[in-house]
């Protein structure tokens, strides 16, 4: 069963493909993982090569392809905004992720609890149908994933989520065991109802380190053959991207880094080409800006670019190609401790220079708006973030393309 967002990312048009699934440049043994040789916090420069493992697979079709207006320029209509309903008594809410499914309906997840770490924080999901979000329920929590994994859970939080072609929904979660979010597992867990109820797949391959230490926050990116892009991050001592591959089943194929920054972290990915891909990345260093890779191989290997011209205050960017061509993007534009108060949508032709939209958000310096997530489902662009840490918002924009000149 295919949903509109996928039907729509994979119509024939114009110019620029969905970006290709990439056959390794030599057969590597499956589930070779990301060399961290370290030892607990001490991480030796071997962490930052690591290494990209993988398994061999055929090429999957030709890449669909997806249109572009001349200059890929829009501008956006409001259509709704609303707060997605929290359940009773929970005081704090944070990390949301969309996902359309069939029927003209939308996904929202996200963690909500006393706090965040806190014992009692679970992942709860609310469904719209026409243009109504349901009531929250649990989807997952310490219990049922302590249960289904046959080990103690801490923590549990940042869900990130995915619709495959088949209308399988793919939801993946942080959790923790002992230490802190740096000793984080991602667990992958399916839902074959379009998301009614959901299943424990596995944990994911990513690190020889008692497989910890690597996290979710951004958004999948489709691919021609029906996979898809996960970006993930390591955390521990030191902070980098990386790019995991799945195949249309749901199986993960290869995990990539992005760059070689040590402090960068949650990528967002956006395909320009079959072949170009660009990551933007939270800064968590001094010079507090977006930063900047690019991959001209489908994704094997980047390069880091200088960072963008947008400041970024150690704050979750999330990034989306729209289906006609142009980018957009949401981030804090703020500097300082109360850095996220604003919430700013940008777009870009190109992915590197990037103009003011408008604010889909401005407060007091004690307010957060943050952690976005886009999706487009036709021409209609979809946006979820944290509202003051005690719900998640939930806005539609009509998207008016540029005509090309005649």
């Amino acid at each position: 069963m295919k949903i509109a967002a996928v039907e729509v990312q994979c119509q024939p048009a114009d110019v620029v493909a969905l970006p290709r699934d990439p056959a390794p440049s030599s057969p590597r043994q499956p589930f070779l993982p990301i060399a961290l040789f370290c030892l607990l916090a001490l991480l030796t420069s071997a962490v930052a090569e690591g290494r990209r493992w993988s398994v061999e697979r055929k090429e999957a079709g030709a890449a669909a392809q997806m249109g572009m207006s001349e200059k890929g320029k829009i501008t956006l209509s409001p259509v709704s905004r609303s707060l997605i309903p929290m359940p009773p008594g929970v005081p704090s809410a944070h990390a949301s992720a969309l996902a359309p499914v069939a029927g003209d309906r939308m996904l929202a997840f996200w963690w909500a609890g006393s706090r965040e770490s806190g014992p009692d924080v679970k992942i709860y999901a609310s469904r719209s149908t026409g243009g109504r979000w349901g009531p929250a329920r649990v989807v997952a929590s310490r219990e049922s994933l302590g249960a289904a994994l046959g080990f103690g859970v801490r923590r549990v939080g940042n869900p990130v989520a995915w619709t495959g072609r088949d209308g399988t929904v793919h939801l993946y979660v942080v959790t923790t065991g002992m230490g802190g979010w740096a000793a984080a597992r991602i667990v992958h867990l399916v839902s074959v109802d379009q998301g009614d109820s959901f299943k424990v797949k596995r944990l994911l391959p990513m690190s020889p380190l008692f497989n910890t230490s690597v996290l979710v926050r951004t958004t999948p990116v489709a691919l021609a053959n029906g996979g898809w892009w996960l970006p993930v991050y390591f955390e521990i001592g030191i902070k980098y991207p990386m790019l995991m591959s799945f195949d249309r089943d749901g199986d993960p194929r290869w995990l990539a880094r992005i760059g070689n920054r040590t402090t960068t972290l949650q990528p967002t990915v956006l395909p320009v080409s079959a072949t170009e891909t660009h990551a933007l990345m939270r800064d968590n260093s001094d010079e507090r800006k977006v930063q900047h890779a690019v991959s001209r191989d489908g994704g094997q290997s980047w390069a880091d670019m200088p960072a963008l011209n947008l400041p970024n205050h150690s704050s979750s960017v999330a990034a989306w190609r729209l289906n006609k061509g142009g980018f957009v993007l949401l981030h804090n534009p703020g500097q300082g401790k109360n850095a996220r108060n604003v919430l700013r949508l940008s777009s870009s032709t190109d992915g590197v220079t990037w103009h003011r939209l408008f604010d889909i958000a401005n407060g007091t310096v004690e307010d957060e708006f943050s952690y976005p997530t886009l999706q487009q489902v036709g021409d209609e662009l979809h946006i979820s973030y944290t509202y003051r840490r005690q719900a998640i918002a939930h806005n539609v924009y009509h998207i008016n393309y540029a005509e090309a000149p005649r």
